[in-house]
């Protein structure tokens, strides 16, 4: 699960005051150029960069891009606020000075949790569980895979967990409430407004109950008006108990709602046509979630698509024919056949899916490795494997497979170079290792894992495909020794299965390497020109594939351990795994000076 990126600084004080801030800052001296980092009590994931100069506070407001990058209004943007404080060390670029001295926390003093932090862990893990019917290790995936735009979704709902929110009580019902037992200044709760999809604040102050609408505006922040603007309710409720901002008193002690209400679900979809969707009815407890742009959408909420569908509910071993329409399109080509689009009717609707369908030339040859394929899917349940649904013993045989319908990696990157970021073949590779770390924990070796098959069921949510070289290998063994070669790809494989034919996970973390360098190089082929002769003796002489231009130096150092000769020294996917996501939690498109100069804020901000 993600971490706060400012968690391990020294100077990060976490959730505290602007007052309380200017205090740790007198303490250690007021000297020029002091510092000190801490949350912003407005912006999801954002912070406070709190200065001193010539012995007056200066605060700025540190932002959160949609693309992960931190910056100051007006300034260049940073992958992570580390990276930006020291910048700012070595050129203040409209600070009033730069940042010269860190104010760092004492052995006595931890970094304050916010009222989100203390309780976010468990509100992932019900929101998946609740959402996705996931448990146990698919439900660590998930949370791992999704981690940063899960937290940012769950921040925008946990007012509803808070102990303050009543829900949807009428305004005379609120004021019974706040003038139960003690009647203190700054009593207060939170309620749905009786006009749907906003809310209030009832106060108590001098022995009367005061409303404040809390109005949201077109881009989701709340507020009360003409008041600041915050990214959630908790978030206003937090700041309201520093600074009145335009109500009558501080808040105080909490109005405490003794039902709280749960923490409603994504609202989820069925299909009624090959080419429509209507809303599924929600339950009666369940609350619309605000809409988010499909751009910055979770995988897993696209409409019309859901990766954690229980597997067993359709997927059979003999499909009923008259409930499988085949397209006439080709989606893809092979020795065996051809795959098509579909649609497969289910109790519940209708699945677009893509079906192998066995050439009948070949199908005495190929039946067999077909079947073969269809057991090992059979036994995977991944939200990064193709799914595969079933099989359909007709006029050929068909094996019908969840569609993925943005196509293989490689096409997809070498046809949209100009507007993927590495950003994003970062989170694409690092689903691929997560789904080979699946693979090695069940003990089976991919023996064709390449960009070729890694499918995209979007351009967020990549799925790993192609299980006709497979193999399980036995509770005993560390690896499967081929009899024969074949028709292989051999330049994704590792020197083992070239000189002894033996296939491990191992070598699966080879033909990984290889896949990330594909995915990096938008696309490109491996040892383009070179023969497979040429490539066996570039592999013994110690030489490796050149780093592709645009590939960060830690994914290219990935690489290179992938490709150690020896297979017992490269690291398995649990290890290709935790680096891949250590560096997609860190890295960010870095984007060009704005040329506007930081405003500080210094009332803004308590």
């Amino acid at each position: 699960m993600s971490m706060d990126p400012a968690a391990e600084l020294p100077f990060f004080y976490g959730s505290i005051s602007r007052t309380e801030a200017e205090h740790h800052l007198k303490l250690a001296g007021m000297a020029d150029g002091l510092f000190l980092l801490r949350q912003c009590l407005r912006n999801l994931g954002g912070y406070v960069l709190s200065v001193v100069w010539n012995l007056e506070f200066y605060h700025y407001s540190i932002e959160k891009q949609l693309n992960d990058t931190y910056c100051i209004t007006g300034g260049i943007a940073h992958c992570g606020p580390a990276e930006l404080c020291e910048f700012y060390s070595k050129d203040p670029d409209g600070l009033v000075c730069p940042l010269k001295k860190p104010c760092l926390r004492s052995s006595d003093t931890p970094i304050r949790l916010s009222l989100f932090d203390s309780m976010k862990n468990n509100m992932l893990r019900e929101y998946v569980k609740q959402t996705w019917n996931l448990e146990g290790e698919a439900m660590e995936q998930a949370i791992i895979s999704q981690a940063p735009q899960l937290e940012k979704l769950i921040a925008t709902m946990a007012h509803e967990k808070m102990l303050w929110y009543h829900g949807k009580i009428p305004r005379q019902e609120s004021e019974r409430l706040l003038y139960c037992g003690a009647q203190t200044d700054g009593k207060f709760l939170i309620r749905d407004r009786e006009e749907s999809g906003t809310f209030a604040l009832s106060v108590m102050y001098g022995k009367n109950v005061y409303h404040y609408q809390i109005i949201q505006d077109k881009s989701g922040k709340y507020s009360i008006p003409q008041g600041l603007k915050f990214d959630s309710i908790w978030q206003l409720v937090e700041f309201l108990k520093l600074k009145p901002d335009g109500i009558l008193t501080v808040l105080g002690d909490a109005c405490v709602c003794t039902a709280p209400g749960k923490l409603p679900s994504l609202p989820t979809t069925r299909r009624t046509g090959p080419n429509s969707y209507t809303p599924a009815p929600q339950a009666a407890t369940a609350k619309a979630v605000r809409p988010v742009s499909e751009e910055h959408v979770l995988p897993m909420d696209c409409i019309g698509f859901n990766p954690y569908h229980n597997p067993n509910e359709i997927k059979k071993l003999n499909l009923d024919r008259n409930k499988l329409f085949i397209d006439e399109v080709e989606l893809g080509s092979g020795n065996f056949g051809c795959v098509k689009r579909g649609v497969l009717e289910t109790k519940t609707g209708q699945l677009d899916v893509a079906i192998k369908v066995l050439k009948s030339d070949n199908e005495k040859l190929m039946k067999e490795e077909m079947m073969r394929e269809a057991e090992i899917m059979y036994q995977l349940s991944n939200p990064f494997i193709v799914r595969m649904l079933g099989l359909c013993n007709a006029e050929s045989l068909m094996l019908v497979m969840e569609m993925a319908a943005c196509g293989p990696l490689h096409k997809f990157l070498s046809s949209n170079k100009d507007t993927v970021s590495v950003e994003e073949i970062v989170n694409l590779m690092h689903q691929v290792s997560m789904g080979m770390k699946y693979l090695e924990e069940k003990s089976f070796v991919h023996r064709d894992l390449a960009a070729r098959n890694v499918l995209l069921v979007k351009r967020q949510f990549a799925k790993i495909s192609d299980f006709g070289l497979s193999k399980a290998l036995g509770a005993d063994s560390e690896y499967y020794k081929a009899r024969s070669t074949g028709l292989w790809p051999l330049k994704w494989y590792a020197p083992e299965c070239i000189n002894y034919r033996k296939f491990s996970s191992k070598s699966d973390v080879w033909s990984f390497g290889i896949t990330m360098w594909e995915a990096f190089s938008y696309g490109g082929k491996p040892y383009k020109k070179m023969k497979q002769a040429e490539v066996n003796s570039f592999i013994e002489s110690e030489k490796r594939l050149a780093c592709p231009a645009k590939c960060p130096e830690r994914m290219y150092a990935l690489m290179q351990e992938c490709w150690i000769y020896k297979h017992e020294d490269r690291p398995d996917f649990k290890k290709v795994e935790e680096a891949m996501r250590s560096y997609h939690y860190s890295i960010s498109n870095k984007v060009k000076p704005l040329g506007a100069v930081a405003a500080a804020e210094p009332d803004m901000y308590p």
